[in-house]
């Protein structure tokens, strides 16, 4: 089955498939593999969905990897007590996955050259980090406050960055 989009590109089953899936496993991460930290003024939540976005974004692109991070951590804040976040991170992450993906699959690399992988992970890192900085300013209304933030923010990076692009070299070699 195929269904064409008003751009003219088809989107065939296995596509809405495997995206379906990643925002399945990223909402799955996010929610489940999590611990709260006192390391930010709102409480903290250190998750697995960040290594699960990263994977999905080398892996298969800029586009499944933005849908994967927008859906899934969007949905994760919609049935969670961070609802107020949702906008705002589907989003921040959708973009995230955009940037990652665009960065891994630049140049003909296809997500498998892993110091340019890393780079697109520090790279929608930043975007992150100042993107739920923004976020929070508007939502608490404090520009220090917001501040708070950043560490656990670097950490939410840092691990999943760590667990992501070992993960993701490994598909790579077992997904065509």
């Amino acid at each position: 089955m195929q269904v064409v989009n008003k751009s003219k590109e088809k989107i065939n089953t296995r596509d809405l498939v495997e995206t379906s899936l990643l925002i399945a496993l990223v909402f799955v991460a996010t929610r489940f593999i999590n611990i709260r930290l006192p390391i930010a003024s709102n409480g903290g939540l250190v998750h697995l969905g960040n290594a699960m976005l990263f994977i999905s974004a080398i892996v298969f692109g800029k586009k499944k990897g933005a849908l994967a991070g927008a859906f899934g951590m969007g949905l994760f804040d919609l049935l969670s007590e961070w609802a107020i976040w949702a906008p705002f991170t589907f989003i921040v992450r959708g973009v995230m996955g955009y940037i990652i993906g665009k960065i891994s699959w630049s140049n003909g690399k296809r997500g498998n050259d892993v110091l340019t992988n890393i780079l697109a992970i520090v790279v929608s890192g930043v975007w992150m980090i100042f993107g739920y900085y923004i976020t929070e300013v508007i939502l608490y209304g404090n520009y220090i406050q917001a501040l708070a933030s950043i560490p656990g923010n670097i950490t939410q990076i840092v691990i999943g960055t760590l667990i992501g692009v070992p993960v993701a070299k490994i598909l790579k070699k077992h997904i065509k």
